[in-house]
């Protein structure tokens, strides 16, 4: 199924989210940045069971709007009051289909990778961002991700119409 702990990877570190705020707009926003639709639900008291490693997120209020996490309302990066006994969990309805429901099988826990296209600091981009390149217009072309300094293309091997779904997500597209 479509469900799992949250967790989001910032800093070189995978981390969970403290169940502090946390309730369905902030499941809908998890949901549509993994490219699901449907009934979003928050669960909370590390209803997933409790991850390990850093705290990286509380206080998340989305408005349900927000395409991403990073666009909502949130504590600093590491700071938080937490145990891992309030991490947080979603649960999405899940989409019909073979591919899909492979890849919902593959889902536990449910990891967000956390992407910016720009860095205050730098000129070159984040780790992990992500481009289309060589299309007709900005919204199509061939996914390139930025990794160790270079841009690199993604093998189509497994590639589904969920995994571009993502990448329109991650570019601001619907």
């Amino acid at each position: 199924s479509f469900e799992g702990r949250v967790e989001v990877y910032h800093d070189g570190k995978w981390g969970t989210i403290c169940d502090d705020q946390w309730d369905d707009r902030d499941a809908e926003v998890v949901c549509r940045q993994l490219g699901l639709s449907g009934n979003a639900k928050a669960l909370s008291w590390a209803h997933y069971g409790q991850g390990s490693g850093p705290i990286l997120l509380d206080e998340v209020e989305c408005s349900g709007n927000e395409l991403s996490l990073d666009q909502c309302k949130k504590s600093d990066w590491g700071q938080q009051n937490c145990d891992h006994i309030e991490d947080a969990g979603v649960s999405c309805d899940p989409f019909t289909g073979t591919d899909l429901q492979l890849y919902a099988s593959q889902m536990q826990p449910v990891l967000i990778p956390y992407y910016t296209a720009c860095s205050a600091d730098s000129q070159s981009p984040l780790q992990g961002t992500v481009r289309l390149a060589g299309g007709r217009s900005p919204s199509e072309g061939r996914v390139e991700v930025y990794y160790n300094g270079d841009w690199g293309t993604v093998c189509d091997d497994g590639w589904t119409e969920l995994g571009a779904q993502v990448v329109c997500r991650q570019l601001g597209f619907r």
